[in-house]
């Protein structure tokens, strides 16, 4: 592990946007409670943010908020909030992402629970502000990475390309999820067992498709031995 990762942590990335990574980080999250463990979750930076009581909110950040094991303030775990649906350095213009903002948040975050989830925005290299993108903000926080595949068309050629750049980043792939986004998705376990052969990280668990999220179920599918001991 790099300086400074004294706690267990992970960082969710994926091979797309709209790919699973919430879902995945939640279940995560739940998963480490059943091993006795207290968790947080962070998402440092959203896009597509609703207006709540004069705040900024993003749902997949509620989420996580909701799945957190003790009380945390919104703006601790979803730092930067952006209203616009669009990537972040584009919604972010007037009031880019700090990624030293972020790791103070984090660090805080870090002493309330002995697990920490970060969820990405978007995919491996999707920028965060003009300068620096999602990779950028995975080796600030210096966490081991665990990819999310969208399982639908393409994503051989997603998983191999993002576990390629994570490797390339000299972070430890954790491992990887497969995320049945589509319900019609054909040859299916060809496709799963495909990148399994491609990828040198795990599979952590397929999480089957589901119109509405549960997360006791999907906590279920994950074999997540490895992560917490």
């Amino acid at each position: 592990m790099k300086p400074g990762y004294f706690k267990p942590g992970y960082f969710i990335t994926g091979t797309d946007t709209n790919v699973g990574k919430t879902w995945a980080t939640v279940t995560l999250m739940h998963y480490a409670k059943r091993q006795g463990k207290t968790v947080v979750g962070m998402k440092p930076v959203a896009s597509g943010c609703v207006l709540r009581q004069g705040q900024l909110q993003n749902d997949d950040a509620l989420l996580i908020q909701q799945a957190t094991s003790l009380p945390v303030d919104y703006d601790l775990i979803n730092p930067y909030a952006y209203a616009l649906p669009v990537s972040p350095h584009i919604a972010g213009a007037d009031n880019p992402a700090d990624l030293q903002v972020v790791l103070a948040g984090f660090k805080r975050l870090q002493t309330l629970a002995d697990v920490i989830i970060v969820e990405g925005a978007g995919g491996w290299h999707t920028p965060v502000n003009q300068h620096q993108d999602i990779s950028d903000l995975a080796n600030i926080l210096a966490l081991p990475v665990i990819i999310v595949v969208a399982i639908r068309l393409g994503c051989i050629n997603h998983a191999k390309l993002t576990h390629q750049a994570v490797r390339h980043s000299g972070l430890p792939c954790a491992g990887w999820i497969a995320a049945c986004t589509d319900a019609g998705m054909l040859n299916l376990e060809d496709n799963i067992d495909a990148i399994q052969a491609a990828l040198t990280a795990p599979l952590l668990g397929v999480l089957p498709y589901r119109a509405c999220a549960d997360f006791d179920f999907f906590a279920d599918q994950l074999d997540g031995s490895g992560l917490w001991h």
